[in-house]
């Protein structure tokens, strides 16, 4: 399993020999990137290294590049990049056309034992002092949102689920995760105690953190996105970060093979 202090308040900088094992595909238009779960998508002050697009720049020798979607800091798994505008707009059209699949696999504290399709409307949770939570009630902010979860194992109270989010709102497989009960490994926000996130940004990751919370990192990976475009289709799939594999392992009785 990556080292906790990977995922600490302020991660480490990563460099090009790393960065170049994660790149999953690349061509004239795009570069396709297995996000760790550590590192943020967007440049941050803390210079080139300490970002996905800020590294993908470095390694490109490029000035601009097209973040087409984006994943939680925490969230490991497909990244694409265009390299062009043209490109961009092509699959962000896709992306907001729905003509794109993604496809997550996450590990679920609880026993979800049949499919569940979740629809439910969610807004930001007014009664949390963390005011980036969302959840499910209906306002006039709220914003339609269905995701499919459909097990794969559950073993010694956790369950290994393909996710599917049919809409694409903010922190919707989290936020509709905790809802049924069965919330994501990890998650500092959703899962048994808000205040654990508030803690986090302060102080960084903590002993009284790790007691609490079985991995650093909530289990979301996002494993496989597929373009549906006019004139072809385009899939991308990114293998389960090591600490996923492992602790699908070690509580789940998992083979890695079985995760691809």
């Amino acid at each position: 399993m990556e080292g906790a202090e990977r995922f600490g308040r302020d991660a480490p900088l990563t460099t090009l020999p790393e960065f170049t094992s994660w790149i999953i595909h690349e061509d004239g238009d795009t570069l396709v990137l297995n996000k760790p779960g550590w590192l943020v998508c967007h440049p941050s002050k803390r210079g080139p290294w300490s970002s996905l697009v800020g590294a993908a720049r470095e390694y490109l020798k490029l000035d601009r590049l097209h973040l087409v979607n984006r994943l939680d800091r925490e969230t490991s798994g497909v990244v694409v990049l265009a390299k062009n505008r043209r490109t961009a707009g092509m699959l962000q059209s896709a992306l907001q056309d729905r003509q794109v699949d993604k496809r997550y696999i996450a590990i679920l504290k609880g026993c979800l034992e049949v499919p569940v399709t979740v629809r439910r409307r969610l807004a930001r949770d007014l009664d949390s002092l963390v005011y980036i939570k969302q959840t499910v009630r209906r306002s006039r902010s709220s914003r339609s949102a269905q995701t499919d979860f459909k097990p794969i194992q559950v073993e010694a109270g956790y369950t290994l689920a393909e996710v599917t989010p049919i809409t694409g709102r903010k922190h919707q497989i989290r936020a509709h995760a905790s809802w049924l009960g069965t919330p994501l490994v990890g998650d500092k926000i959703y899962g048994p105690d808000a205040s654990l996130y508030l803690d986090f940004i302060e102080n960084g990751w903590s002993e009284s953190m790790a007691a609490v919370l079985e991995m650093p990192r909530h289990a979301l990976h996002a494993i496989e996105l597929r373009f549906a475009l006019a004139d072809r289709c385009l899939t991308y799939r990114a293998p389960p970060a090591s600490d996923f594999v492992a602790f699908c392992r070690q509580k789940l009785n998992i083979a890695p093979d079985k995760l691809a």
